[in-house]
């Protein structure tokens, strides 16, 4: 898996080596910096109105109790509607990765999150939606933008229950999930 990912990020970056002036950009998402999740996107252009964005997310530590530990990525074709990099865009994502989540106290029904107050989940997602975004120029080389998207989910999982999490009470269970698939406000850096 290490290896897989090594190899994916390797070509990337030599594809964005060889990208010219306003047509590569690195970027954070602020609303993952907000739950401590590590984020790094880049984009690249591909063509006179399309653009390629690659963004990966961790986050690998507890807090107090509470699990909240996933990785994920999410590349992205983006068709941008006037210039590349501003203005609005429409995008294709896809996104996968692993979760262990747990002892997250709450009441929200919708998915049965509420069993994240007492049990654990450790699992697998893929999934791929359509989002809309906004980028505004901040500077010559620093923007803003804003982005929403939504999908479909499919995920695999075992769950555990806790305090301790250690005794497995189901395995191999499967959820098929549609709604939001991406939130982005990010702060993106223009070479």
């Amino acid at each position: 898996m290490k290896r897989k990912i090594l190899i994916v990020l390797t070509i990337f970056l030599a594809a964005a080596y060889t990208a010219d002036a306003q047509r590569f950009a690195l970027k954070t998402n602020l609303l993952y910096d907000a739950t401590a999740t590590v984020n790094v996107g880049a984009e690249f252009s591909m063509a006179p109105k399309w653009t390629f964005d690659l963004s990966g997310n961790l986050n690998a530590w507890n807090v107090n109790d509470h699990k909240w530990k996933h990785f994920m990525v999410q590349p992205e074709a983006r068709y941008w509607f006037c210039d590349k990099f501003q203005g609005h865009f429409l995008g294709i994502h896809a996104l996968g990765g692993i979760y262990n989540f747990g002892y997250i106290p709450n009441d929200i029904k919708y998915l049965d999150f509420y069993k994240l107050t007492d049990h654990r989940f450790q699992g697998n997602f893929i999934g791929a939606g359509v989002a809309y975004g906004y980028a505004c120029p901040l500077t010559h080389h620093l923007n803003l933008e804003f982005e929403l998207g939504a999908g479909y989910v499919y995920t695999v999982y075992d769950e555990f229950e806790c305090y301790g999490c250690g005794k497995k009470v189901a395995d191999n269970m499967c959820k098929h999930y549609i709604g939001l698939t991406k939130a982005a406000i990010g702060l993106v850096y223009i070479f």
